[in-house]
């Protein structure tokens, strides 16, 4: 049970359902339909795998810092070997891969690129100016593989309003890896104040499509089926109160135990803001949706409280 729990930490397994969450918004807002399950299926394979190597890779590369601040991750603390964990990220990232070829050519494009960012990120640029921006593309990468499989044509998981909203979570993502960029120790108030920025530029670009204020600058976004978008943008303004509440806290307080609360609450938001996307696009018809991708929070909380999401 212990070999179990120290590769469930290598992977930050709590954290897997936030990358569910968003397979299930980029399909959705595609237009595409839940009939043919064993789509939704291989595309949740996809980013699974590639999202849990992902991580895994993180600990690989990052593993001398991690001996320094976190010696108790699984690598340096010696309860996972590097050959091990080698094997398990690339054991991972085929059954990735694999998945986004199941669920066809366009997928596995997405999925390559994803791929691609996912070394630069771990492997390359992780200690550059170069790496929230890195972080949030492999975010807006997963809520376009999700998109993958509508149309015919590769261009046309590039639409909007998927495309508009990857991009709000992608800036979203961007924000919170600049706010956990040195959640290890205590962190600096401007980078924190400068992280908070960026996370709330993301939610103003997701209310601007909620409330159709992007049309006037000439994004023609469409508009989503819910009957009262008010409804959704206090939803928002709910969840954007309760980050900007840690947020606060994290300012104040710049200490991990603060910092890292955040970030946790930052991470479980995404799929609060996939639910909500998906009622906005669907309205009525799409409220089993929205509420089968929330509870995806409840598997999250519960490992959350075995392990670290961060």
């Amino acid at each position: 049970m212990s070999q179990i729990r120290a590769y469930c930490q290598l992977c930050r397994l709590p954290a897997l359902f936030t990358a569910l969450a968003d397979i299930m918004l980029g399909f959705l807002l595609s237009g595409s339909q839940i009939q043919g399950v064993h789509r939704v299926a291989a595309l949740m394979v996809a980013s699974a795998g590639l999202y849990l190597s992902g991580m895994v890779w993180n600990d690989i590369f990052d593993r001398q810092q991690d001996a320094e601040e976190r010696p108790k991750r699984p690598i340096p603390s010696g309860r996972v070997s590097l050959r091990a964990a080698v094997i398990f990220a690339s054991t991972l990232m085929m059954i990735g891969l694999t998945g986004a070829a199941a669920a066809g050519r366009g997928s596995l494009v997405v999925a390559g690129i994803l791929t691609a960012c996912i070394f630069l990120y771990d492997g390359v640029l992780k200690q550059t100016p170069l790496a929230p921006v890195f972080m949030g593309g492999c975010r807006f990468l997963n809520v376009i593989l999700g998109a993958s499989t509508a149309g015919d044509h590769f261009t046309s998981a590039w639409q909007h309003p998927q495309l508009w909203v990857a991009g709000c979570l992608g800036v979203y993502i961007m924000g919170v890896t600049l706010f956990a960029r040195t959640e290890a120790v205590t962190s600096r108030r401007w980078l924190l104040l400068a992280a908070a920025l960026v996370i709330n530029a993301g939610l103003l670009g997701l209310a601007s499509w909620y409330g159709g204020w992007t049309i006037p600058f000439g994004f023609s976004i469409g508009s989503g089926a819910a009957a009262d978008s008010s409804t959704i943008l206090l939803a928002l303004s709910v969840v954007a109160l309760t980050i900007n509440r840690r947020i606060f806290d994290a300012i104040r307080n710049p200490e991990p135990i603060y910092v890292q609360a955040g970030v946790r609450m930052m991470l479980l938001s995404v799929i609060m803001l996939d639910a909500l996307g998906i009622y906005f696009q669907l309205g009525n018809a799409g409220v089993s949706y929205a509420i089968a991708t929330a509870l995806l929070v409840i598997p999250s909380l519960v490992l959350g409280k075995w392990m670290s999401m961060t």
